[in-house]
């Protein structure tokens, strides 16, 4: 996108839902989808360099949460960065999402601030399309079932993603939260699918994609039993993203191809941390690289160990900026200190657009 070096563009979820609105939610969902797959085919690690994401665990009464950031760098052109926030009690203690995030996007010559849009759709989607991109190579062709384990804002976009590269036909739905559970069918009504509530054993048992997309505490997993799966069963897990938080039983990582999406990241808070690394398959950008490699597992049982890739959220962050540069969305702000005197930083008092300075004695009453 063009960057003016004294601007910053802010994109908020008014500008976002006008990008949506103006695409339509499918147009956009394939977009990212051929998007994320070119990226990955392409990938070239001289030229993207991708960070595992680090940051501090938050301090909640009941489960522990985190505050973390995701830097990926194209070099010669920008940084993406994202900040997101793991919060397990957010919707019922605050109405807020589970997953809050903000993407920024930096100038890598000068280091200004592009951009800075809404990250919690942007996470959503680039989920989903993540899990559709990963199942399009492993899930049996045939695949017709779905199974959703844990229904909250993940499993929509999970659902939405994969229901444009594979004919689902039927939906069955698991939750230990039955508000969730039950509000499924309604949240997902655009797809026009019929939402079924069943125990866990009918899902796993009649399944042929499932996706674990829970708020599992640490050490509370497996979500699911393993045992009655079927033989070309193929499983997103989304959920892990701590050390010691896992959905899926190890007997059954340790009888299929493991796929992490970022293999460094994986061994440390994803799926993969329950098993050895010589047990681990090709992580996602191997995998699209070379899909006829394995093309004999989609009728085996897979793995897709998704614990969220900076380089997805360069993406759809990349793809999001264009769109809001093309319909003229966003408001450009003066942010940054910059574009005066470089070496007097009190140059930003003579500007002519300069704000008053207030009386701080006065305004305080001291």
């Amino acid at each position: 996108m063009k960057s003016d070096a004294t601007r910053t563009l802010l994109v908020t979820r008014s500008d976002l839902r006008c990008i949506v609105e103006e695409l339509g939610a499918d147009a956009l969902m394939d977009e990212l989808i051929r998007a994320l797959t070119e990226a990955l085919r392409t990938f070239d690690g001289e030229l993207t360099e991708v960070r595992k994401r680090d940051g501090f665990l938050l301090d909640h009464p009941r489960q522990p949460g985190c505050l973390e950031w995701m830097p990926v760098m194209q070099r010669g052109s920008a940084v993406t960065v994202k900040m997101v926030s793991y919060s397990p009690f957010n919707p019922e203690a605050h109405g807020l999402p589970t997953i809050i995030a903000t993407n920024s996007l930096y100038d890598v010559n000068t280091g200004h601030l592009i951009a800075l849009m809404d990250g919690v759709f942007a996470t959503a989607l680039r989920t989903g399309a993540a899990s559709a991109v990963a199942t399009r190579a492993l899930a049996s062709p045939d695949s017709r079932v779905i199974g959703l384990v844990g229904c909250g804002a993940q499993a929509v976009t999970q659902l939405h993603a994969i229901r444009r590269v594979f004919p689902i036909n039927e939906v069955l739905a698991y939750d230990t939260n039955p508000e969730a559970q039950q509000s499924l069918a309604r949240r997902t009504a655009f797809l026009g699918l019929d939402v079924k509530v069943v125990t866990l054993a009918e899902l796993e048992e009649r399944s042929d994609i499932i996706c674990t997309a829970t708020s599992v505490a640490v050490g509370g997993g497996p979500v699911i039993s393993g045992k009655a799966l079927k033989p070309h069963v193929h499983i997103n897990a989304v959920g892990s993203d701590l050390p010691g938080k896992t959905e899926l039983p190890k007997e059954l990582l340790e009888r299929s191809l493991v796929c992490p999406d970022f293999l460094v990241q994986c061994l440390v808070e994803g799926e993969c941390q329950q098993i050895r690394p010589e047990q681990v398959g090709p992580d996602l950008t191997t995998l699209v690289k070379n899909p006829d490699v394995y093309e004999s597992w989609r009728q085996r049982s897979t793995v897709f160990d998704s614990t969220g890739y900076a380089l997805e959220d360069q993406v759809v962050t990349a793809l999001m900026l264009r769109h809001a540069e093309r319909l003229g969305l966003g408001t450009s702000v003066g942010l940054e200190t910059v574009g005066g005197d470089a070496l007097d930083p009190y140059a930003l008092l003579r500007e002519p657009d300069a704000a008053p300075v207030r009386d701080l004695r006065r305004a305080t009453g001291s």
